[in-house]
């Protein structure tokens, strides 16, 4: 559920492990520290900011599943490529917890990291642009566009900690409200991973007659028990930081959030993104550089993970990872449909069930699951991988081939 954009991790070095991205700088060892910038208190993108590619769509009120009510929802997306006359080739693209709109293109103003899928979306790539007419959104309650805990609420002040709990039936159901406003009657396929994932189910469960195809990698029909507990931990970790302050620390000073929790939070997660394998094999227990761990320097691995949380916090919201995380904690396809297996049953549209032979945060046997359930999908197809649920980003040759020939046969 990495953010970043996906590159396979570099051999390791005792002196210098790779972060694992080869858009993320080298970890110093040796001489003096480079100086480091203070880390914002929030991240998010509020109004007044560089839009960038951004677009949005004004959808009114939204009434809640868990209760309550969003006066005013708003969400940013982003488009490719040209809707046809017959609005038949529009495809869908969600993305995962940290993830948000830029699903390709180069940073620039307001947009300060490039595409986290760029391999899969563009000219002649698996999702051809050139033929589709490919949108992705801001989730409802992310921090970058749409609607969230860093939105202005109606007393004029940030909604923070006041932020109401949403679920992925409200997530989904605000991308109805997009798909409306674009004018398109359905999709040919929504595809997404990790929580993008959860969504592409809703879809294809709240909305049958507006998806003809669905490409759920890397998830969940129901989170189990042992994912609760890890999204349990990491939200924890950010509401002990004693400047997350309830969730209302869009005030503070640079330096002064709440980034100590957030970044704790997503070492835990960071964690369960990569594999036991590789975290061995990569680092296993090489000191970091000169530091001596009897004398109280860190590992490898910890310096990975102490530079992973770093780099969350500086372009992240603390509170929307809260509100996105409980998301992934309530999701429960079967609420209210009868179970989990009657809502796959009932799904209709065609379906590419994609897993990760070493995922320990979504195990393949929950796309089992999935793939069983649906009547219109196949076999569940596996991305080999030594990296874990981080997987459906690093191997991009072998998604894009599934994901092509799965359009290809629509």
């Amino acid at each position: 559920m990495s953010r970043e954009r996906a590159r396979r991790p570099a051999p390791r070095t005792a002196a210098a492990p790779s972060s694992g991205r080869s858009s993320s700088p080298a970890l110093p060892t040796t001489g003096a520290p480079a100086p480091v910038a203070p880390v914002p208190a929030s991240a998010a993108w509020r109004e007044g900011d560089e839009v960038g590619r951004r677009q949005f769509v004004d959808l009114g009120p939204l009434e809640l599943e868990a209760g309550g009510r969003l006066p005013d929802v708003r969400l940013a997306y982003e488009t490719w490529g040209t809707l046809s006359p017959s609005g038949d080739n529009a495809v869908l693209v969600l993305h995962a917890l940290s993830g948000d709109s830029h699903v390709t293109g180069p940073t620039g103003p307001g947009q300060p990291t490039p595409g986290w899928w760029e391999s899969l979306v563009g000219p002649g790539s698996p999702i051809d642009t050139d033929r589709y007419f490919v949108v992705a959104p801001n989730v409802l309650g992310g921090c970058q566009g749409s609607t969230g805990p860093a939105s202005t609420a109606p007393d004029g002040r940030p909604w923070g900690g006041r932020f109401p709990h949403i679920t992925v039936r409200d997530q989904v159901a605000v991308e109805v409200g997009l798909t409306d406003a674009l004018g398109i009657d359905s999709w040919a396929l929504v595809v997404g991973a990790s929580l993008g994932g959860l969504r592409v189910l809703e879809w294809a469960a709240s909305a049958p007659g507006r998806v003809r195809g669905i490409a759920p990698i890397a998830t969940s029909a129901q989170t189990s028990g042992d994912q609760i507990a890890n999204f349990h931990t990491q939200i924890g970790a950010i509401r002990a930081d004693p400047r997350f302050a309830g969730g209302d620390y869009y005030d503070a000073p640079d330096g002064e959030g709440p980034h100590v929790g957030l970044g704790i939070a997503r070492q835990i997660a960071h964690s369960s993104y990569r594999s036991a394998r590789e975290l061995d094999e990569r680092f296993g227990r090489i000191p970091q550089g000169a530091e001596d761990p009897l004398g109280g320097g860190r590992f490898a691995v910890q310096s990975y993970l102490d530079h992973h949380g770093d780099k969350l916090a500086r372009r992240f919201d603390a509170n929307s990872y809260v509100v996105l995380t409980r998301t992934m904690i309530t999701h429960d396809l079967g609420r209210d449909r009868g179970g989990v297996e009657a809502a796959l049953a009932g799904v209709t549209a065609r379906a590419l069930v994609i897993a990760v032979d070493s995922d320990r945060l979504f195990p393949p046997s929950q796309s089992e699951r999935i793939a069983a359930g649906i009547p219109g999908a196949g076999p569940v197809r596996m991305i080999h991988s030594d990296f874990g649920h981080d997987g459906f980003l690093i191997e991009e040759d072998q998604v894009g081939a599934m994901v092509a020939e799965f359009l290809a046969a629509g």
